[in-house]
């Protein structure tokens, strides 16, 4: 099951780490896509709600694609 989020405060490359590590907390075989151009988050193998909040918690705005 593959979720998408707009995150638009993600702006380089340790955001993606950030973000990243934050989906990877609460599911650790999730993959993760970004785009930082677009500031479009793929997850694959997550909870949407888990993957949001985690998101979230790590300090980021996030939006539905």
């Amino acid at each position: 099951m593959s979720t998408e989020f707009i995150v638009p405060d993600m702006t380089c490359g340790h955001c993606v780490k950030t973000i990243t590590s934050a989906v990877q907390a609460v599911a650790p075989a999730a993959k993760v896509t970004t785009d930082l151009a677009s500031h479009r988050v793929a997850i694959d193998g997550a909870d949407p709600e888990k993957a949001r909040a985690a998101i979230e918690e790590a300090g980021y705005e996030v939006q539905p694609a």
